[in-house]
């Protein structure tokens, strides 16, 4: 109230009570409409607020309601609130506690936009926000309920990501909406992969059990691991004892017989553990109470000094038994009464006996082609490394099973075959191109590195085996310490192109890798090379003849010498080669001969020097012997090499001259 002077006078005390009763009531009316406002125009946000005290507190305990509400909200919003999330890209104003998601325009800014509208709707300092950092725990929950909607994604990758969330943490409650995204689902590949997910989920968690059992029937043929993953839990057993018969609702796997399918120790020991039969007494035990009675020296009418023998202290114990000082312990007669008395069972975890019977089968039948797929697997390992043997051993089927010529040098050309790989690799950036380079520059560094021996060395001592393997042993040292003054002690790689990176995985059971393969198909061009070089050329011809009779050959007008260089080179260019296709896959360092020279040596002489059908055939059961062995004790090959050896040595006792000797004059030779 005014008065003429300017002067405001208070107002009366009941006009001041209506109008803060006015304000309350104008206050109260504001929230309710805000309220109504985010259930009607922002109905994610009300959800959000309903949930804000939960998500401000980033507790993996207690945030599941808060994600469930989201995600069962129907709202199209959801997977773009949860993906916010998740990524910790939801901030709370401070001011009124309304949640967006903020996108940073500088170190101290935020665009700010809305959930339900996904407009922006202004900037905000950071200091005015709060954001939300869900921990790894939090972040995974988020991800499992993203699921659902990422199953029905556009983007064919994010669909194959929900699938791949699945199979590693699969749940009753993805199965309906995994059902329910197969129908509108168009990629082929994706939706095999649903369908597989599904019948899955299906056997693991579909409440109808003539459903489950249909999904069992369906994969029953299928080997892969996760189909093993899923059936094996169906299968798993628990032992159980019952005073009496056993309920009949129970899935009965089998009943147990004590002293027969369970020990009557064990028997018991489950008795006791349920409280059925009284406890035994340990030794532990009965010493324990011994030590608390002890009067006088004695305990249980027995010198204390007698306690170190086991008979005195059971005669002390049944003293006090005697006395009621301790609980007698039960007799063995009392022990096969209680155990005679009850029933034991092993019984399943799941409870219906129609799934169960169904995955037994299923798993019968899986195991059997399981057991089939690995021995085909073993069979394709034993043809790898048979033909890395062999394609190690050709060269030297040539030097020393035609020519007679012992080259512990052998190893160092496969070496140098390796290094020259290395080298092209570093001048040829393209790993392609630089093996298509490095295999015929292999050869013929090799070669030139063979020629230039058996003119130095070889051709002086033909028909001395002992100084021939002596002169070509300290070769063999010589180029390792040449290679190591080179190129160092250290591995070096040489890197396979990427078309040969991976495996051909047929299925879970069986893969062998591109590399193994390329080497098989190179072991297989070498043969059919040495076989037309032998075969249908002059040199093969001069090589045949010079071998089986020298001095016939050269009164033919063939020069010895000429041959013998050029047939020891192209054995020596051919192990260059060899080196090149080891490199791929092994260590290239100076010692990479001395895996090889043995095997190889092995290969000719268990085939039948001379006869490069027989080094093949010696390739193939010294590979396959070795897998064989590897096969009983996988993390030991070393063990395996030796057994391997020890075989041999048996089998040249009975065929010293390998498995397909020559014959004629030559084998007389």
């Amino acid at each position: 109230m005014n008065t003429g002077r300017g002067t405001r006078l208070p107002l009366p005390s009941s006009v001041r009570k209506r109008s803060m009763t006015r304000l309350i009531f104008a206050g109260l009316a504001l929230l309710m409409s805000c309220t109504l406002a985010f259930g009607q125009d922002a109905p994610m946000q009300a959800i959000l607020q309903d949930q804000s005290a939960l998500i401000v507190k980033s507790s993996r305990k207690t945030i599941a309601p808060a994600i469930a509400s989201i995600t069962n909200s129907g709202l199209p919003q959801a997977q773009d609130v949860l993906q916010a999330w998740q990524g910790k890209l939801m901030w709370q104003r401070k001011s009124d506690g309304v949640f967006f998601r903020g996108e940073k325009l500088d170190s101290k800014t935020y665009r700010l936009f809305d959930f339900d509208t996904g407009e922006a709707v202004g900037e905000a300092p950071k200091s005015d926000l709060k954001q939300i950092k869900p921990n790894s725990g939090i972040r995974a929950l988020i991800g499992s309920a993203l699921v659902q909607f990422q199953l029905s994604d556009p983007d064919p990758l994010r669909r194959l990501a929900a699938l791949t969330s699945i199979q590693r943490d699969p749940s009753a409650d993805l199965l309906a909406p995994l059902r329910a995204s197969l129908a509108a689902e168009t990629d082929a590949d994706v939706l095999a992969k649903k369908r597989r997910a599904e019948r899955l989920l299906t056997i693991a968690y579909d409440g109808d059990e003539p459903a489950r059992i249909a999904a069992i029937a369906d994969m029953s043929g299928d080997v892969g691991v996760d189909v093993r993953a899923t059936l094996n839990p169906l299968l798993e057993t628990q032992i159980k004892a019952f005073p009496n018969t056993p309920p009949a609702t129970l899935n009965v796997a089998r009943k147990l017989v004590p002293g027969d399918t369970i020990s009557t120790d064990a028997a018991y020991a489950m008795l006791v553990d349920n409280g059925f039969a009284p406890s035994l007494i340990s030794a532990d035990d009965m010493r324990q109470t011994l030590a608390q009675h002890i009067t006088d020296g004695k305990v249980g009418g027995i010198d204390v000094n007698l306690l170190d023998q086991p008979e005195a202290r059971t005669r002390a114990y049944a003293g006090l038994v005697a006395t009621g000082l301790a609980k007698s312990a039960p007799t063995l007669p009392e022990i096969k009464t209680a155990v005679a008395s009850h029933s034991f069972v092993e019984i399943y975890h799941d409870p219906s006996k129609a799934v169960t019977t169904a995955a037994a089968a299923a798993m019968l039948g899986i195991d059997l082609k399981v057991g089939a797929n690995q021995t085909f697997d073993l069979i394709l390992d034993g043809l790898s490394l048979a033909s890395i043997y062999f394609l190690a051993a050709i060269g030297l089927a040539i030097t020393f099973g035609v020519m007679g010529v012992i080259n512990m040098a052998h190893g160092e050309f496969i070496m140098m075959g390796a290094y020259t790989g290395y080298v092209v690799q570093q001048v040829v950036p393209n790993h392609t191109a630089s093996i298509l380079i490095a295999i015929p520059l292999a050869f013929a560094v090799t070669f030139a590195a063979g020629v230039a021996m058996e003119r130095l060395v070889i051709r002086y001592l033909y028909n001395r085996p002992l100084e021939t393997l002596l002169a070509t042993f300290g070769v063999s040292i010589a180029l390792q310490q040449l290679a190591k003054n080179i190129f160092g002690t250290q591995a070096r790689p040489l890197t396979a192109p990427t078309w040969l990176d991976g495996a051909w995985v047929i299925n879970d059971v069986v893969s062998i890798s591109y590399i193994r393969i390329a080497i098989f198909v190179l072991a297989v061009a070498f043969l059919a090379i040495y076989l037309f070089i032998m075969k249908r050329t002059r040199l093969g011809l001069e090589t045949r003849a010079v071998t089986q009779n020298p001095h016939m050959a050269a009164s033919m007008g063939i020069n010895p010498n000429r041959v013998n260089m050029l047939t020891f080179g192209l054995g020596s260019g051919i192990a260059g080669v060899a080196g090149v296709a080891i490199g791929l896959f092994a260590k290239v360092t100076s010692e990479l001969g001395n895996d090889y020279i043995v095997q190889s040596f092995m290969t000719v002489v268990v085939g039948g020097v001379g006869n490069i059908w027989g080094t093949l055939w010696g390739a193939a059961m010294i590979g396959f012997l070795q897998k064989g062995i590897e096969w009983f004790n996988p993390s030991n090959t070393l063990a395996a090499q030796t057994f391997m050896i020890i075989f041999i040595i048996i089998f040249i006792q009975f065929r010293p001259r390998g498995i397909i000797a020559l014959k004629g004059r030559a084998a007389g030779d």
